[in-house]
């Protein structure tokens, strides 16, 4: 009943800030009709009736008090309608979702599910097809209805206005429709048998605050700032890309992950970034040290990760201009592997003309790894193993449909012990023939803009997978499905 009420009242109040009708009470005659119609047929009771009737009256009187500052036309008008928007329960929120206002406080809800039918044709397996770390697939061909690259998500921001500053709390949980085994977390190996649940992996928790002119800090788990440009920019985010474990699939594919780029990953953090001057703005910030991935040494790191990344926007023209670089150092206290330290940094750029967009981008790296951070990041003696990356992607829209297409490829180099070892012919030591030396993909894409929330999609993609002893893996993937976002 309230929300009925509010809405009569904002509607008869509107209609008096422009100025519809007067005297103030005449513009409410519809609402008040309608308000004796729903007494009459016992949806209001007389005392609710009086109520709402009341409030009407204080609405119109509050509308049209309102008196010009400077005399120009339409100002009363302009702002009787702003105060009565500051008054709103419920509005339009910027940047997508659907909210509310309570108090002055803003609550944004916004989402996005996906669904895909993707047959991945894998190679067959056998001496020559296996590759530690590759991505293409070995084994029988396989058939899933899966989530793609991103798993559904359900985030709430609650933002506001105290002492001056924007402050925000922030939640952010990605369920998947695919069950797991839960052993290793949310993200936990697929687990296609009745009776099993999905994961919800929680990967957005964080503070926001900040002024205009000051900046703005973030303090909690969000999504890192090396590499995120990539990911964000990757068309295979909105649909699957490289399957990854097809035949039992987890929360996400592989998308462009490990074929192009390393996964930037949801992480502690806390981080500043600038205002924005011109199209310029920095950020930079402490995160959260990260253990070697896969190491069976005890590792404990005494000092934070850091990173950084510079953006700048610009449109010249009917030509828009994003441009990016990032970059992270981390050191290491690995057990027996001793003390090394990763570095890293990316660049890319997006260049839209019309319905036309090119994307390229590059990464290159020390004791980073390749697909994950610090996945393979050092041979078995803790030397550093150097790493590089790249993908080129355009897309161009017709209407509702969007084609796209892409090549991608992720370089895992040796050490100079490995390379020795490797060219003393020996597999003993540090040197192994089935580590991968790269993967590689190509990516088409279809898209068609059904609703404003909803996009249907379909994808063809071809992983190569090969290893440093000459070892080759291919497979391909074909997906159809659907995303949408609120």
């Amino acid at each position: 009943m309230k929300t009925l009420s509010k809405t009569l009242l904002a509607g008869t109040a509107l209609s008096l800030a422009l100025g519809v009708a007067t005297p103030a009470y005449a513009a409410g005659d519809t609402s008040a009709a309608l308000l004796l119609r729903l007494k009459e047929k016992g949806i209001l009771s007389d005392e609710e009736y009086n109520e709402l009737m009341a409030g009407l009256k204080t609405e119109a009187a509050a509308a049209t008090s309102v008196t010009p500052t400077s005399g120009a036309p339409g100002e009363p008008q302009a702002a009787a309608a702003a105060a009565l928007d500051d008054k709103k329960l419920v509005r339009v929120m910027d940047g997508g979702g659907v909210g509310l206002n309570v108090g002055g406080v803003n609550l944004k809800v916004s989402g996005s599910v996906n669904a895909f039918y993707t047959h991945e044709n894998a190679d067959t397996p056998g001496a020559r097809t296996t590759v530690v770390g590759g991505l293409a697939s070995v084994g029988s061909n396989t058939s899933a209805v899966r989530n793609g690259l991103l798993p559904g998500f359900l985030k709430f921001d609650l933002t506001t206005n105290q002492a001056g500053w924007d402050v925000g709390a922030h939640f952010g949980m990605y369920p998947g429709i695919n069950s797991v085994s839960g052993v290793g977390g949310a993200n936990s190996a697929g687990s296609p048998q009745a009776l099993s649940t999905a994961g919800i992996d929680f990967r957005q928790t964080y503070i926001t605050v900040g002024r205009p002119e000051v900046g703005e800090f973030k303090l909690g788990r969000d999504i890192g700032l090396f590499a995120s440009g990539a990911i964000l920019n990757d068309i295979t985010l909105l649909a699957v890309g490289t399957p990854g474990n097809n035949p039992a699939p987890s929360n996400t594919s592989l998308g462009r992950i490990g074929v192009g780029y390393i996964y930037t990953d949801f992480q502690p953090q806390i981080t500043y970034t600038s205002p924005k001057f011109g199209g310029l703005q920095v950020s930079a910030g402490m995160f959260q040290p990260l253990q070697t991935l896969g190491s069976t040494a005890f590792e404990t790191n005494g000092a934070p990760g850091f990173q950084g990344k510079v953006t700048y926007d610009a449109k010249v023209g009917d030509v828009g201009a994003s441009l990016w670089v990032s970059g992270l150092s981390q050191k290491h206290r690995n057990g027996a592997l001793g003390t090394y330290t990763g570095r890293a940094v990316d660049a890319g750029a997006k260049l839209s003309f019309g319905p036309a967009a090119l994307t390229g981008y590059y990464y290159t790296g020390k004791g980073v790894g390749t697909t994950a951070l610090f996945l393979f990041a050092t041979d078995g003696a803790g030397n550093r193993r150097k790493s590089d990356g790249y993908y080129l992607q355009g897309t161009v829209g017709l209407g509702k449909f969007t084609a796209g297409a892409s090549y991608g490829r992720s370089n895992l180099d040796l050490t100079g012990a490995e390379r020795a070892n490797r060219d003393r012919r020996t597999t003993t030591g540090l040197y192994s023939p089935l580590l991968v030396d790269h993967n590689s993909s190509y990516v088409g894409q279809l898209r068609y803009g059904l609703t404003g929330w909803v996009t249907l999609i379909g994808e063809y993609t071809r992983t190569t997978s090969v290893a440093t002893g000459g070892n080759q893996a291919e497979s391909d993937a074909i997906s159809l499905g659907s995303i949408i976002f609120f």
